[in-house]
C-alpha cells in the first residue's frame, strides 16, 4: 500500500519524483500551495506552459509537463481544482480528493510524489491512497503495469503539526479499510464461496481484536434462518452467517450493521440474463463494506458500542434451488411467499434485521446492492436512501459530507399495498409482479423486520458499490469500497450526539 507522510518543506525543492499543484478555472491561476513552485518558473512561465498544454482547471482534470531543472522534481502535475470558491472559503474536500486520486493515478511508475495543495489533510490523504489503490489480480504477465507511487509527502505549513498527523493517521485507517472492502469486491467468485468469504471476514475481524462469531448451516436450520436458508439451497457450497461485535467501555448507544453477502447472484431459478453477469461478484459488496468499517472501528475506538450482522449466500440454479411460490418462515417468524428468487437480496438481510432487533439495539444501518431499480433512478454514483425518516437524513447529511451522496426515497403507501399475500403474511416482491417502485418495493419488504422503536436506514448501493467504466476520481475500474466511509462517519457521529 503506498504511504502518505507529511512535510514542512518547500515544494519547490524537494527531491521527488514529481509535484503536485493545483489550478483553478475560468481563468486559470495557480491554487493555495503552488506559491513557491510557480515562481520558480520565470516571469509567469508556468500558467503560459500550462495554458499551451491545454489545462483548464476543470476539476479532476491533470496535465504534466517536464520541469527541465526549474524544481527539484523533472515532473511537475498540474491537477484542477474548478472555478475559485467564492467568499474566500476553502476547496471542498471531495473535489481535492477526487483531484488527488486522478494526480497520484496518472503518477503511477513513479516512486515519490509531493502534494503541494490547499491546505486539507484528511481528503487530500484519503484521496491519494484511494487513488493509488490497485487490485493486483490474477495477471501472470502484465508487461505495461506501472505499479502505483510508493511514497506521498503532503506538504503542510507545520503550523498544526498535532492535528495533521491526528487527520493523517485517521485518514490511513479509513483508506485502509475502503481498500479491503475493494479487495474482497474484486477477488474472483470462485474465491469467495459462502464458507470461504465467511472464514476471511472471521479473521480480518479477529486480526483486529473484535469479538466474531459463525454460524455454519446447522446452526442456521437450529436458530430458525429460513430466509438464508432458501436462498443457499441452490449452491453446492452451504450458506454462513457472521456475527462481529465492538464494545466499548461506558457507551450509550447500540448500532447495528447490516451487510448482504451474496457471493456469486444468477437469478437462481428466476435467471438473470448473461449479459454482464459476471459483474455479479460484487453482490456481496454490503457485507465486504461493513466488515471492513468494523475493523476501522476497532482502530478508531469511538464510545459506542458496534454489532454487524453478515448473512452470506450463493444464489444458483438447481435442482435444489428455492422456488417461486415457495413460502419461507423467516426468523421472526414472518412467513413469506416468493415470487421471484432474483430478490434473494431481501430475504437473507431480513433474518440478519429481525436477529440485530431480536438481540436489542438503538439504530439499525444495513447495505446492499439490492435492486436494480436503484440505477435506473439515481445512476451508478448516488445511492437510494429508505428508512425512518429523520434517521435517513442524518445518514444522507453524513455520506454528502464525506463525499459518498445518497437520496433520501419514499415508502409509499400504495407500494406497500402491492406486496399483500394471498396465503402468506407478505410477498417477497409486489404481488402483480409490477416492477414500478422496484428500489421501493425492497426497502418496504425489510421495514417489516425492523422493530417499531427502532431507527433505521437502507442503503441501496447498487450502483455506486462497483464502477465497470473508466478509471476517476479515486476510483478504479472494480469496487468502490463504497459506503465505508458512510458507515464510520455514522458510527463516530453517534458516538458523539446519541
Amino acid at each position: 500500500m503506498t504511504v502518505v507522510n507529511l512535510s514542512d518543506r518547500d515544494p519547490a525543492t524537494l527531491d521527488v519524483d514529481a509535484v503536485v499543484i493545483g489550478v483553478h478555472a475560468e481563468p486559470l491561476a495557480l491554487a493555495a500551495g503552488a506559491e513557491s513552485v510557480g515562481a520558480a518558473f520565470k516571469g509567469g512561465g508556468l500558467l503560459t506552459a500550462l495554458t499551451a498544454l491545454g489545462a483548464t482547471g476543470k476539476a479532476g482534470e491533470v496535465v504534466k509537463l517536464a520541469t527541465f531543472g526549474a524544481i527539484g522534481a523533472p515532473v511537475l502535475a498540474a491537477v484542477g481544482l474548478g472555478p475559485v470558491p467564492q467568499d474566500g472559503a476553502d476547496v471542498a474536500d471531495e473535489t481535492l480528493r477526487r483531484a488527488v486520486g486522478a494526480a497520484v493515478r496518472g503518477l503511477a511508475g513513479n516512486g515519490r510524489v509531493a502534494l503541494a495543495l490547499p491546505a486539507a489533510v484528511r481528503p487530500v490523504a484519503e484521496g491519494a491512497l484511494l487513488g493509488a489503490y490497485r487490485f493486483t489480480g490474477y495477471k501472470t504477465r502484465d508487461t505495461d503495469r506501472r505499479d502505483p507511487v510508493k511514497t506521498v509527502s503532503i506538504v503542510a505549513d507545520g503550523a498544526s503539526a498535532k492535528a495533521d498527523r491526528a487527520e493523517l493517521k485517521r485518514a490511513t485507517v479509513i483508506a485502509g479499510a475502503v481498500t479491503r472492502a475493494r479487495d474482497w469486491v474484486n477477488l474472483a467468485p470462485n474465491e469467495k464461496r459462502p464458507p470461504v468469504l465467511a472464514a476471511s471476514f472471521a479473521e480480518a475481524a479477529t486480526k483486529a481484536g473484535l469479538d466474531v462469531e459463525v454460524l455454519d448451516e446447522k446452526a442456521l436450520r437450529k436458530g430458525g434462518y429460513g430466509g438464508l436458508l432458501a436462498v443457499g439451497l441452490g449452491s453446492g457450497e452451504p450458506p454462513r452467517f457472521v456475527r462481529i461485535a465492538y464494545t466499548a467501555r461506558g457507551a450509550k448507544s447500540r448500532v447495528a450493521l447490516v451487510g448482504k453477502g451474496i457471493t456469486f447472484d444468477t437469478g437462481g431459478v428466476s435467471i438473470k440474463p448473461a449479459a454482464n453477469m459476471w459483474e455479479m461478484k460484487s453482490d456481496m459488496a454490503g457485507a465486504a463494506a461493513v466488515v471492513a468499517a468494523m475493523t476501522a472501528v476497532a482502530a478508531l475506538k469511538p464510545k459506542v458500542s458496534v454489532t454487524a450482522y453478515l448473512p452470506i449466500a450463493e444464489n444458483m440454479p438447481s435442482g435444489t434451488s428455492y422456488r417461486p411460490g415457495d413460502v419461507v418462515t423467516m426468523f421472526d417468524g414472518t412467513k413469506v411467499e416468493v415470487l421471484n428468487t432474483d430478490a434473494e437480496g431481501r430475504m437473507i438481510l431480513a433474518d440478519a434485521i429481525a436477529r440485530a432487533c431480536a438481540e436489542g439495539t438503538d439504530y439499525v444501518v444495513e447495505t446492499s446492492t439490492l435492486t436494480g431499480g436503484q440505477v435506473v433512478a439515481l445512476g451508478r454514483r448516488v445511492a437510494g436512501l429508505m428508512g425512518s425518516p429523520e434517521f435517513s437524513e442524518r445518514v444522507q447529511a453524513l455520506g454528502d459530507r464525506i463525499g459518498e451522496p445518497a437520496w433520501t426515497m419514499p415508502l409509499p403507501d400504495d407500494v406497500r399495498k402491492g406486496m399483500d399475500s394471498e396465503v402468506a403474511d407478505l410477498s417477497q416482491v409486489s404481488a402483480g409482479m409490477d416492477r414500478a417502485g422496484h428500489m421501493l418495493q425492497g426497502g418496504i419488504f425489510l421495514s417489516n423486520f425492523v422493530a417499531d422503536d427502532v431507527p433505521w436506514a437502507h442503503i441501496d448501493i447498487a450502483g455506486p458499490a462497483y464502477h465497470s467504466g473508466e478509471p476517476t476520481g479515486y476510483w478504479h475500474k472494480g469496487g468502490t469500497g463504497v459506503p465505508v466511509r458512510t458507515l464510520i462517519e455514522l458510527v463516530e457521529d453517534i458516538a458523539l450526539n446519541g
